[in-house]
């Protein structure tokens, strides 16, 4: 079974039914169900048309569930056959249903959290940790997001603000190796920066771009983590670079500073170092001094305090994570690292073990244990 062609498909097929007058909860609901029968039939008699195919059993499936269900027959009326079969146009909506998706009726946070779990293929505890709340918190925002669009004509899309915001954590899920779909992301970015003039826009496609230059160098051979100061830069993608601080450098000089814009304004300077001991870290404090004003992010002040700490010392960057809650993610793995660079090995060696112990995925969790045996090494010999 190609999962792949599975989840490529999936947003266009929503977007069709939606089209033909599916209120988006029960569109999802056939689509699932569509794509399970897939599941159990492809494998052993793979349709010409798996588009067409989809299109016609999700619609089916869509039909029986508003016949049976008392409180949407007005809905039969509309419906005066089922469509015929047949080969469905070549359309891609996956971006007209990330604008769908962020409904005026909803919150801004609702709303990107409705599109990653509906369109972005994202699961419930991958959204809540991108949020950076417990997984029931999350299950419960979404299910009060599909109760309050349930029934709506999608007729008022939501703002590009909104959008921009899940196609940065579509983009982040797929960086992270754990859901492909950060080459996705940047496609659909792409063509919103080409349907709109907004310097944030440029932000966004620019801040990827630069991120995913180095994506081939973030894993070792053995997928384990490769820290940003070991990578090999002679393997980042130049081009990718060069195009992303371009996109960048226009979005800049139109003086209309954003969160997105700022990120990539740090990236470019991490991408612009030809080692990582020449990278101007006293620029990119200023940086996040500036994404700090925008976001007022207790995540963007724990990067802060790395970047001061390698700009004035690792007792500069010690006080300023003294300021923030020691619960927040990550916390204790920057503690650790700035411990190790004081010479404190002794609680460097702690609290990374304590870092690993909340580390949120596998690849992680032992990055940072191995970090803690070695400094437990060293201090043993």
């Amino acid at each position: 079974m190609d999962e792949a062609l599975l989840r490529s498909l999936t947003p266009s097929v929503l977007g069709i039914l939606v089209r033909r007058g599916a209120d988006f909860a029960a569109a999802e609901d056939a689509v699932q169900d569509a794509l399970v029968e897939a599941v159990r039939v492809w494998p052993a008699d793979l349709p010409r048309d798996p588009k067409g195919w989809l299109v016609t059993v999700a619609w089916r499936r869509f039909l029986d569930a508003t016949r049976a269900d008392a409180a949407r027959r007005r809905r039969e009326d509309l419906v005066d056959e089922e469509p015929a079969p047949g080969p469905a146009p070549a359309v891609d909506d996956t971006l007209q249903l990330y604008f769908l998706c962020a409904h005026p009726s909803l919150t801004p946070s609702s709303a990107v959290a409705l599109t990653l779990r509906a369109i972005g293929g994202l699961t419930t505890r991958q959204i809540a940790q991108a949020y950076l709340v417990p997984e029931a918190t999350m299950a419960q925002r979404i299910s009060r997001a599909k109760r309050t669009v349930s029934g709506v004509r999608f007729d008022q899309p939501g703002d590009v603000a909104t959008v921009l915001r899940v196609l940065y954590l579509v983009f982040n899920e797929g960086y992270s190796g754990d859901v492909d779909l950060a080459a996705e992301a940047i496609r659909l970015t792409r063509q919103l920066a080409a349907a709109i003039d907004h310097p944030e826009v440029a932000g966004l496609l620019a801040l990827m771009l630069l991120h995913h230059a180095r994506r081939v160098t973030r894993t070792a051979p053995d997928c384990s983590l490769v820290p940003l100061a070991e990578q090999d830069r002679g393997r980042w993608d130049t081009k990718s670079i060069a195009e992303g601080v371009e996109i960048l450098q226009a979005a800049l000089a139109r003086d209309r500073l954003g969160e997105f814009q700022a990120q990539a304004a740090i990236a470019a300077l991490h991408a612009d170092a030809p080692t990582a001991e020449e990278t101007d870290w006293v620029q990119i404090v200023e940086w996040y001094d500036e994404l700090a004003r925008l976001t007022e992010s207790p995540v963007v002040r724990l990067n802060r305090a790395v970047a001061v700490g390698e700009a004035d010392g690792p007792r500069a960057g010690l006080a300023a994570l003294a300021t923030l809650d020691d619960s927040l993610p990550r916390h204790a793995a920057v503690a650790a690292y700035l411990h190790e660079r004081g010479g404190d090995l002794a609680a460097a060696a702690r609290l990374y073990a304590e870092a690993a112990s909340k580390a949120p995925n596998l690849a992680e969790r032992d990055y940072l244990t191995r970090q803690a045996a070695r400094l437990n090494a060293r201090r043993c010999c």
